[in-house]
């Protein structure tokens, strides 16, 4: 039979999905802090919503480390737990060397021209400590090789476990320390341009690990 014309499903995805960004921003830029309890009638009067798209969301909140679900009885917000931080890092890493491996060779004029252009964001918004321009330009540079890898399967990856990590960035972007990915994001361009695939792979991976130093601390941190 003919597929059905009918898009009504449509405007639910996309409700989930918006519910979904909503409650993951919240817990990654304090609103929600670590250890409070979520409560399913309370996030939707919140959102407007019903309670199903709060409940798919917090499932994936859960799987991405963001929320810890205790059956039967609560969900809450999960803590910097170290290890589960290191392995979303080890995770995010390797996901983001292997697009720009697949990337390169893939990219337009147009995709230098916005990452570098992201960049200069990214360098203002931290001259001005702002916290969160910085990481909206970083996302939205290492996005650029994702999408001209076209890998689904890696960018699934990185949109389950990045939140994870988007809360030890704010401790990055908001130190001198992340002034240095400025630079390497510069390098990182250039070696793409100029068809080095293996050496931008290798800056691509690089940029990740500036986070290690501040994992011990993130995940010590008594207000994590």
């Amino acid at each position: 039979m003919p597929v059905p014309k009918n898009a009504a499903h449509a405007p639910r995805e996309l409700l989930r999905d918006d519910v979904y960004r909503r409650l993951r921003d919240s817990i990654v830029d304090g609103t929600f802090a670590p250890g409070e309890q979520l409560r399913d009638a309370e996030l939707a009067e919140w959102l407007g919503v019903s309670r199903t798209p709060i409940r798919e969301a917090l499932l994936r909140l859960a799987q991405g480390g963001l929320v810890v679900a205790h059956p039967g009885r609560s969900t809450t917000v999960a803590g910097l737990d170290l290890r589960a931080t290191r392995n979303a890092q080890s995770v995010v890493a390797a996901m983001h060397r292997l697009a720009v491996l697949e990337a390169v060779g893939q990219f337009t004029a147009d995709d230098f021209a916005r990452m570098r252009a992201a960049n200069k964001r990214f360098a203002a918004a931290l001259r001005k400590g702002d916290v969160d321009l910085a990481l909206a330009a970083d996302d939205e540079l290492h996005a650029i090789p994702v999408a001209a890898a076209g890998n689904a399967a890696a960018a699934s990856v990185l949109e389950q476990f990045t939140p994870l990590l988007r809360r030890v960035e704010r401790l990055r972007f908001s130190s001198v320390t992340g002034r240095g990915s400025v630079a390497l994001h510069d390098k990182l361009i250039s070696l793409c341009e100029s068809g080095m695939t293996q050496q931008a792979a290798d800056v691509s991976w690089e940029t990740w690990q500036t986070l290690e130093p501040l994992l011990d601390t993130a995940a010590d941190d008594p207000h994590s």
